[in-house]
């Protein structure tokens, strides 16, 4: 099975070769293979990710918080979103940061996954 995605390579220079420099949409989608174990949509589509920094040395900070301040996930999931992260060519550190405001509702799902839970 081929992955038409790009690997993320360090480049040449005189000087020796650069590391790879991770992008938004690598982290995105890494985040996108973690799931809410209740609910069958990846968290990203769920709109639990609020903000992703990414630093010029490969440090990344996620913002993101969960459906509920009770979810039973609520250790889980922010650790996954980090080991997740951290497998991406050129990320160095990863800091993960549960949110709670604003609050999360419905409305920030993506299309995609209101279609996938049949919440139109």
């Amino acid at each position: 099975m081929n992955d038409p995605t790009p690997v993320a390579h360090g480049a040449w220079t005189p000087a020796g070769e650069t590391p790879p420099v991770p992008d938004e949409s690598r982290i995105i989608d890494a985040i996108g293979t973690v799931y809410d174990p209740e609910i069958p949509v990846n968290i990203y589509e769920l709109g639990l990710i609020y903000a992703i920094e990414l630093g010029e040395a490969g440090q990344v900070r996620i913002e993101m918080t969960l459906t509920a301040p009770g979810c039973p996930s609520a250790q889980e999931l922010p650790e996954q979103v980090r080991e997740a992260v951290l497998a991406v060519p050129g990320v160095g550190d990863v800091t993960v940061e549960t949110v709670w405001d604003p609050p999360w509702d419905p409305s920030r799902m993506s299309e995609e996954a209101r279609l996938q839970l049949n919440m139109f």
